[in-house]
Parts: C-alpha cells; structure tokens; sequence
C-alpha cells in the first residue's frame, strides 16, 4: 500500500538520525513553527543547498516532535511544498526534496521583510510599499540646496508659519477645493491620528471603510472610539450602507481614502462621490480624507471637500511618490477643524522640518522629479495591468482599480499563505484589513509595485494555485 504524502507514518524508521541530520538543513534557529514558517524553512533551506535534491525528509512525526508542533502542522507545510514540486512523496520509500525551482531573475526588485528571519522569500508582495527604483532622485535636491543662501535662515529660527509659503502656493493651486486653512504634519498617519485626538472623544463612533487601513483601526482602539465598517465597492463606500450607519451610530467622523485604497485599490467616481456627499451633507461628521498615493494614482481625485467643504479635511501625502523618509503630508480645510490641532501641535513639535519641505518643494517643481513621478504613476499602472491580465487567465478576474495593491479573494487565508510560502512568495493576509469577523470571502493584498520584470505569468499561477488552496485539517467540533 502507497502511504499518502505527509502521513505520520511516511519513512518510519529514519528516527532521530533523520531529525539530526537532513532536517537540521531548516530546523535550527526555527522560530516560526506555523505551517507557513515550516514551508518557508524548507524553501529556504533547498535554495541555500542545505537541503539539496534527493535527501530524504525525516518523517512527519520526527519533526512534530522536534518542533514541538502537531503533525497536522507539519503535514500542511509538506502539502503545500509538494504542490510546488519542492518535494516528492515516493511511497514506502519516504519523501525527498525535489529539483529546486528556476531562481528568480537577478536584481533588487524584490523587497526584503523586517525581520531579518523573514527573508526566506525571494518575491516579496507583502509590503504595501513603492519600488525604490522609481522614486525622484533625492539627492539631486539636496545638491540645489546645499547652494540655497535661504537655508541658514530657516535653520536658524523658530518663528514663522508652520508651512513654508511655496509649499502652500504649490497645494493651493491643485487643491480639490478652495479651502481655508492649510498644515504640514508628519505623514498621513500622522494627520489622522491628530484630527481624531481633536475631534473625536471617547466612545465616539467613526464610520471606516471595510475593508479598513489597519492603523486606521489601532488608533481607534487607543483612543477607545468605536469603529463602525461600511462596505464598498470598487467605486469606494456603498451608499446603502453609509446611510444605515449614518442613521444607526450618530458617527463624530468618517474616515476614507479616495483613490488607490489601501488594500483594494478602490476609487472614488464622480457620482459615487455625489452620492456619498448628499448623505452626509448637514449631519455633524467630520470627514476625513486620505489621498495617500497622490502623484503616482492613475483616477481623477473626486474629494467630498468639493461638496463637503466645511466638514472635510484633505490629507495629500508624498511617502508613495517621493519618498517615505520626507515624513510629509499637507492637510486642507476649514479653519474650525484645522486650527485645534496646528494649536495643539504648537505646544509639542511645533512644526514639521521646513528645511525637508523646502527639499519637497524642489522636488514638485523640478522637471527631472516631476517626471520621475509620471513614470512611477505609468509603470505601476502597467504592473498592475499585467498581473490582472496573467490572472484572467489563470481563472482569477479582478476589477481594474487603482494604485499600488491588487485585493485577491481567496478560498482560504491561511491555506494560500502556506502555499504561496511553500513557493517562496510573501503575500499581505488579509484579515487585519477587515474590520470585523469575515463572514464570507478571505482575501490577499499584493503588492504590484513588486511585479518589475518577473515571469509575471508564473506568478499568476503560483497566485491562482493558492488562491484555491483549503486547509488539508480541520478541528473537529466539540460535541
């Protein structure tokens, strides 16, 4: 009788020489004994040649037991290897590691995890960040500067406005609407963490969009607000349920991003947008804006400030699309809103560096920059483009939408996890972008700013394979 693959009783009697000798090739310094850290051990351990074609595997129970997991655990991880062909199962004979698959081609497109035990993967779509490569050139700013008589003053004093006044005029003259008053903060993060501390108190309800940008919802916890999730669509929040919400839940804010949400890539359209506006036009919410991939987002920005623009503040963010270091964002919008929190600021930071908005500002008006952020906003559209297409025809359509993330439904989180660790690929989970406990879908978030000239019609079967993936075990119910 041929013995299943992975079964406990696959290549009984390698015993504890097994565990010794080839599985010391991914088990030593191990610390993530999920099923996925196993798989992705093992890859590891086959790409580095400590586990090189043809040894055997010790048995499922040895490892169990050396990793002191269950061997459901350890039969997952096999599982998903042997779909990749790292291993081959051969009957009484045990299981052995496989012909390694082709390398990566060579380059740094590929993003490395923090931390460092997590860079067993060689193709990274995890992080939700821009490819490096496509950035303005930062230092070709700080050569012009080092030449600007100007900087002496600004580093100088502690007076003066907390925006520099080229950097307002340069916002002002594409701002989605005329507004009042304008700030420079730390990042979009940290506008929003400053216009809840402001305007929303404990207990509060805040409308969020489900899925939700995870920090968005830590920082809810820890001001003890209550997060309130309205679906969407590609076209961004469902009106329907905004306005269940709206008239359940009496919210103090809405917070929403209009463009290239983060994880789904979703943008706001024009008559979505007027939807949206006409529910909440006269109800006490502050509407909170963030255009996170302004600059490198291929739609239109439709702001509800154009209709709303007395209760909405605007966040534009330059991490995307000029660097994530400059720690940059302007907020817009009316001074009864804006003003508690430039005053609040006043009394710790004070205000964000103006030597580094004067480096922004160079960087919006140089004609080298400025073009640099037109081909990043290209080539991601085009990356994104391409991987939905290999998608299409590994069975797996996706709306096309916006920015630097595609959301990829899946049967089974943990399961495509596992796979996909199984072929060396990290993909973003998708639970912590859910607001509450799904109830139907689970999903993936990718990362296409990764996808730069990969076998992107490999991937796409890599992805639709775990896409389909189901856990091999599942806990019997209690009685």
């Amino acid at each position: 009788m041929t013995t299943e693959l992975g079964s406990p009783e696959t290549g009984r009697g390698t015993g504890a020489a097994a565990v010794s000798g080839v599985s010391a090739g991914f088990t030593a310094g191990l610390t993530d004994r999920t099923a996925a850290g196993i798989a992705a051990a093992v890859h590891r351990g086959i790409r580095s040649g400590a586990l090189p074609p043809g040894s055997r595997l010790p048995t499922v129970r040895d490892v169990a037991r050396e990793l002191r997991v269950s061997p459901a655990t350890v039969t997952q991880a096999w599982r998903a290897l042997a779909a990749t062909g790292a291993i081959v199962a051969r009957g009484r004979a045990g299981t052995f590691v496989g012909q390694p698959p082709p390398e990566p081609p060579p380059g740094g497109r590929y993003q490395r995890l923090h931390p460092p035990s997590d860079d067993a993967f060689p193709i990274d779509l995890s992080r939700g960040v821009p490819d490096p490569a496509l950035l303005p050139d930062l230092t070709a700013a700080l050569r012009v500067l080092a030449d600007d008589p100007s900087i002496d003053h600004l580093s100088a004093t502690y007076l003066g406005e907390a925006i520099l006044p080229e950097l307002e005029a340069l916002v002002r003259a594409d701002w989605p609407w005329r507004t009042e008053r304008f700030t420079v903060v730390d990042g979009a993060i940290d506008a929003v963490d400053r216009l809840l501390a402001a305007h929303v108190r404990f207990g509060d309800a805040v409308l969020v969009e489900n899925p939700c940008f995870p920090p968005f919802l830590d920082l809810l916890a820890q001001i003890g607000a209550r997060a309130v999730p309205v679906g969407m669509d590609e076209s961004g929040l469902l009106p329907a349920e905004l306005a269940a919400a709206l008239a359940a839940h009496a919210p103090a804010a809405l917070l929403l991003q209009p463009r290239a949400h983060n994880p789904t890539g979703a943008a706001l359209t024009g008559r979505r947008a007027r939807e949206l506006a006409a529910i909440l036009g006269g109800a006490a919410v502050v509407v909170i804006e963030d255009d996170h991939s302004a600059g490198i987002a291929a739609t239109p920005l439709r702001s509800l400030g154009a209709r709303l623009p007395r209760q909405t503040v605007h966040i534009r963010s330059y991490s995307k699309s000029h660097g994530a270091d400059l720690r940059l964002a302007v907020a817009g919008g009316p001074a009864a809103l804006l003003d508690p929190v430039i005053e609040r600021r006043m009394l710790g930071p004070g205000w964000t560096s103006r030597l580094l908005q004067r480096v922004l500002v160079h960087m919006l008006t140089d004609p080298d920059a400025c073009r640099a952020v037109t081909t990043a906003r290209t080539v991601y559209r085009a990356r994104g483009d391409a991987l939905r297409k290999a998608l299409a025809r590994h069975g797996r359509s996706l709306p096309r939408t916006d920015g630097i993330n595609l959301w990829l439904p899946v049967a089974d989180e943990n399961a495509a996890l596992i796979a996909l660790a199984a072929a060396g690929i990290k993909a973003a989970p998708g639970g912590p972008f859910e607001v509450t406990d799904r109830a139907t879908a689970a999903h993936l978030r990718l990362t296409v700013a990764a996808v730069d000239d990969l076998d992107v019609d490999r991937l796409a079967a890599q992805l639709a394979a775990a896409a389909a993936a189901t856990p091999v075990y599942r806990r019997a119910r209690r009685a």
